[in-house]
């Protein structure tokens, strides 16, 4: 699937030749052309729309302008998957994108990252959340704003001491970058002696989780832990409520809930605990500000895959503003030592080592919403700053 979103007057047209080509790598383009790749299909296809969304707020904020010229997005659909994100990141660079923005699952990330890096194109990361993809010494030229799963695993560990469980049951998507996440919780759950009762690894796009509701309801497990996400997550909440599972245990994840899993799942996703990202409560002038210009023009609020969009796009169009240059080697310098003060989360801090945000942890439950918000919201229970859930740069 390809969508143009184009921020441009009507005589500039689409390019359609090896001139208009040339001319987007060019010292002074006609347009800033972006390319994204997020999932509008397959497991994670629940965020794709909700992050050309924010994206779109970001660009709209700024008059459509980057550097005195038109902005215009190309959107494709990865599936989930990392073979389309490949060919259409390559696709995407070709017709002359100075910068790619996604993907949603990480294994796209990764393999985008990996043409990006031969091409040197500037790559902006708001929703992937595997550490490899910000590690010391990576690549030069993919940068992420949003979460880590590093962070998001230890609030997860934080919240089971703080809860005082004894026994806990881990379901986690066949997936490396959750595989990776769960064995580390494991491990550092056991050291802080909670028992791991049982585990099972479902494929991603499960749709069929009764044989594990039913094997957790018949342990003496007092927390469920939930290593997924997308549909996965709403598919596997959805059905332990119809067990009553949420009334004798607790259950959580480091990124299993948010508003959409919340309304796919319904009234049984209520006390479900989980890291959250972004959540458009959060009270600061940037992100009240963001937060009705995104019910402005989309007539709901912003999820977490928006508002992470919206941020990251915010920022790296500020800073590329702030370089003054069509440059992309004197763009990604600049980013790799910005701090963005005013983000909808608070303040912001890239790491030059790894190319990963600094910034706090949020933890939060889901609680009935009370109008104008949402049937079911994101409740921040607690807030983690940067040094709980960072690890500093290698000096």
């Amino acid at each position: 699937m390809k969508r143009t979103y184009q921020y441009l007057l009507p005589a500039f047209g689409l390019c359609a030749t090896l001139a208009c080509t040339t001319a987007a790598h060019a010292a002074d383009p006609d347009t800033f052309k972006i390319g994204g790749v997020v999932s509008l299909s397959g497991t994670y296809g629940i965020f794709g729309e909700d992050m050309r969304k924010g994206v779109e707020v970001a660009i709209e904020e700024r008059g459509g302008k980057v550097l005195g010229k038109p902005i215009q997005v190309t959107w494709e659909d990865d599936e989930t998957k990392p073979q389309p994100a490949v060919q259409k990141t390559t696709r995407l660079i070709a017709d002359g994108s100075q910068m790619i923005f996604g993907a949603v699952s990480s294994a796209s990330t990764i393999a985008i990252m990996n043409i990006t890096k031969q091409r040197k194109i500037p790559h902006l990361v708001t929703m992937s959340a595997d550490d490899k993809i910000t590690l010391p010494g990576g690549s030069r030229y993919t940068f992420r704003t949003s979460n880590t799963l590093g962070m998001e695993q230890r609030m997860a560990l934080g919240y089971s001491k703080e809860q005082k469980l004894k026994r806990v049951y881990g379901v986690t998507a066949d997936y490396q970058a959750t595989r990776d996440s769960w064995e580390w919780y494991r491990k550092e759950a056991e050291k802080a002696g909670i028992e791991i009762v049982g585990a099972d690894f479902p494929p991603l796009g499960n749709r069929d989780f009764s044989s594990i509701v039913d094997k957790i309801a018949r342990s003496n497990a007092d927390g469920v832990a939930l290593f997924m996400t997308g549909s996965d997550a709403v598919t596997m909440v959805k059905q332990a409520g119809q067990v009553n599972l949420g009334k004798t245990r607790k259950i959580f994840g480091p990124v299993i809930a948010d508003e959409t899993m919340a309304t796919g799942v319904g009234p049984t996703s209520l006390g479900v605990n989980s890291g959250v990202r972004y959540h458009f409560t959060v009270d600061n002038a940037a992100n009240r500000k963001f937060v009705e210009a995104f019910r402005k023009k989309y007539h709901e609020y912003p999820s977490s895959a928006a508002g992470e969009a919206y941020d990251g796009m915010s920022w790296w169009l500020d800073v590329v503003e702030k370089t003054g240059s069509w440059d992309k080697e004197k763009w990604v310098e600049a980013f790799a030592n910005s701090t963005r003060p005013n983000s909808v989360e608070g303040l912001k801090e890239m790491k030059a080592c790894d190319h990963q945000a600094r910034q706090d942890g949020l933890w939060g439950e889901v609680v009935a919403g009370k109008p104008p918000y949402p049937a079911y919201i994101m409740k921040i229970t607690k807030v983690y700053p940067p040094k709980d859930v960072f690890e500093d740069c290698p000096k």
